[in-house]
């Protein structure tokens, strides 16, 4: 959780030299080095097992593509790192939602209501900063939260049998015939300019977001559930204000907190509700 927070003003700090597409999929590229590292180093087989493969393509669709690109988009065309944390802190009840879906499980009522408020408090949210309308920015945020949702409960169900990072990489790998050509195309065409800024959030976005942020993940979530586990994501917002405020220097919107913490508590709802 976090290594996570840090990720959208990780984002905005490499998109400062690179091109959106380019620091969304060539995170995925730097993740790669490290994962077939740790691979070799384990004497791991180099791709997963064939009846999982499936299973990996979903968690690359959600966690390597669609997250980062969706997100980083949103970013480029004008949410802020603040904003776009708010909008993201409804994450844990969807990846309840999402593992509620692919388990087949029947939450009690309350799970529902609170999932639903939750929402609520998030359309709310992006209404009024967007003077009564959905921006595209936040729509894109929306795709960002589906795909990790996605991404995250496909992960940590295959988690319960297989080392969270053994998981994250064979998702590299899967996805690598895509994202190695297209970041060696866009650094090719696309103007880059390597500084402290925009190499220092690429690093992290590649190495700690993409990568090494999801082995303590994916296993918690095996050792303690989706549920039990997923309350620790909840503070992830609130921590992600700060380093917006911190390293990007956004103005501290007593709103945005209000609009966390009615997120927050929501989501803490649904989670309790699963966790009984």
């Amino acid at each position: 959780m976090l290594a996570f927070s840090g990720s959208f003003p990780a984002t905005v700090y490499a998109m400062r030299g690179l091109d959106p597409f380019l620091v969304s999929i060539g995170r995925a590229v730097l993740a790669l080095v490290v994962a077939v590292g740790f691979l070799l180093i384990a004497r791991a087989p180099l791709l997963p097992p064939r009846r999982d493969l499936w299973s990996y393509v979903v968690i690359a669709v959600g966690v390597v593509f669609g997250f980062p690109v969706f997100s980083g988009l949103a970013l480029h065309g004008g949410a802020s790192a603040s904003h776009s944390a708010v909008v993201i802190g409804l994450l844990p009840a969807a990846t309840a939602v999402f593992a509620v879906l692919r388990a087949g499980e029947r939450p009690r009522i309350v799970f529902w209501i609170a999932s639903a408020l939750g929402a609520l408090s998030i359309t709310v949210f992006t209404l009024a900063r967007g003077g009564g309308h959905v921006t595209p920015a936040d729509l894109l945020l929306v795709l960002a939260l589906v795909s990790a949702a996605v991404g995250y409960t496909e992960g940590a169900r295959l988690t319960r049998t297989t080392p969270g990072w053994r998981v994250v990489s064979y998702a590299l790998v899967v996805a690598a015939p895509l994202t190695v050509p297209i970041t060696v195309w866009l650094a090719m065409t696309t103007e880059v300019t390597l500084d402290g800024e925009s190499v220092s959030g690429l690093l992290y976005v590649g190495l700690v977001s993409m990568y090494l942020g999801f082995i303590p993940w994916y296993a918690g979530l095996a050792q303690g559930g989706i549920a039990r586990a997923g309350q620790t994501q909840l503070a992830q917002p609130l921590l992600t204000l700060a380093w917006a405020w911190l390293l990007l220097s956004e103005p501290f919107d007593p709103w945005m907190i209000v609009a966390a913490a009615a997120v927050l508590i929501c989501v803490a709802a649904t989670q309790r509700s699963r966790a009984r």
